[in-house]
């Protein structure tokens, strides 16, 4: 079933009638273009009437409105001709040029060109007279002449939505990298936020069930003592992410990214929240700032999920600086708590996994036997090398 043929264009229409009621003027005044003369004036109408009907096709069939347009204009050259209806053809071959198909654009001006000299060279082996230039100058100017106007606005028409495109996919990419770099800081917070506090909470969680479930005013007692030094400790953290955070003048001093140098202050403060931990750290100098963070935020949230969820023993924690990386690993016993737990989502290991991804290191964590039986064992591999590059790639 054929395809019905598209609407004409409301100005289209407007156009093709104001050529006909012009050219039916033209010809009652008895206004010409000097044609051959061979037939009457009357039958100039008829080719008057064609181009006038293909002026509504100008947008929606632009090749075939030239191409009868074209016979229409010959047969006016028999007849006194009727100005309107050249000037109709000129607007049929702009139009075949603009809103005809890519290869339009290249073939009809140059078909028009050949033309064009084709006619003058004609006229100058039949008269032999230089009268003859001009009648090709006018075939010029009625075919050659729009339709390289056609393709001179065509390509700046092309060259106008091909930048309009670029512009509209360069803010697409900004739009997504505004939206990456959002959703990878609101990642870092969490990741940060998860870390400073979880620690703390995780203390004051399991102290207060013990101090719920034991009838012993000196354990609730020694146990109250640590949740208030933990609830002082996270309130003062949370209080300083959330200033820097809120803080648009910069007047509050940023808050300094932990280092390794503090490792002996953290095992510390898991120590008095119950744990029993071993330090063994050598580490050379001058590592980068991110690997250091990283490191320091592996080991507080291994110690946290030691806090929660290991059972009685000894927590290890070794670090080994060689071959341009940082191996770190921190084991805990693996199996039933005789006190209380503290509730886990599993936000933690994602954390640890993120940072170590950002460093392209390797991380695994994950039950393993051991020679003092079945441990939990976090192990990650930070490179020390290239890290700004790498974290850019």
């Amino acid at each position: 079933m054929a395809a019905p043929l598209p609407r004409p264009h409301r100005f289209d229409v407007y156009l093709g009638v104001a050529g006909l009621l012009g050219g039916l003027v033209m010809w009652k005044l008895g206004l010409n273009t000097a044609g051959s003369g061979l037939l009457p004036s009357e039958w100039g109408l008829i080719p008057l009437a064609v181009t006038a009907l293909m002026e509504p096709l100008r947008r929606t069939r632009p090749q075939a409105a030239l191409v009868v347009g074209t016979f229409a204009l010959v047969a006016d050259t028999f007849t006194p001709g009727n100005p309107a209806t050249i000037l109709m053809f000129t607007d049929l071959a702009y139009a075949a040029v603009l809103y005809g198909t890519p290869a339009a654009v290249r073939r009809i001006p140059v078909t028009t060109g050949l033309i064009s000299i084709g006619i003058t060279l004609g006229f100058l082996v039949w008269w032999r007279r230089p009268e003859a230039l001009l009648v090709g100058l006018g075939a010029a100017i009625v075919s050659f002449g729009p339709a390289a106007t056609g393709a001179i606005v065509r390509n700046h028409r092309d060259a106008a939505d091909s930048a309009r495109l670029q512009a509209e996919q360069t803010a697409l990419l900004a739009e997504m990298d505004r939206t990456q770099a959002v959703t990878a800081e609101r990642a870092r917070m969490a990741r940060e936020l998860h870390d400073m506090v979880a620690n703390h909470l995780s203390a004051i969680a399991i102290h207060s069930t013990a101090a719920l479930s034991l009838d012993d005013p000196a354990t609730s007692r020694e146990a109250l003592g640590v949740i208030r030094e933990n609830s002082v400790q996270g309130l003062a953290e949370m209080r300083r992410l959330i200033g820097i955070l809120r803080d648009s003048s910069g007047d509050l001093e940023p808050a300094v990214a932990p280092t390794l140098d503090g490792l002996g202050s953290l095992v510390e403060g898991a120590r008095a929240n119950g744990l029993d931990v071993v330090l063994d750290a050598d580490r050379g100098e001058g590592l980068p700032a991110p690997v250091e963070l990283a490191a320091y935020r592996l080991v507080q949230e291994a110690l946290t999920n030691a806090l929660k969820h290991a059972g009685p023993g000894r927590v290890t924690v070794r670090l080994r600086q060689r071959d341009g990386a940082l191996c770190l690993a921190v084991t805990s016993p693996y199996g039933d708590r005789d006190g209380p737990r503290a509730p886990g989502s599993g936000a933690g290991l994602v954390g640890m996994q993120e940072r170590v991804a950002l460093l392209r290191g390797t991380f695994e964590a994950g039950p393993k036997e051991s020679a003092d039986g079945k441990v939990w064992a976090v192990r990650a591999t930070l490179p020390t090398g290239d890290i700004e590059e790498g974290m850019r790639e």
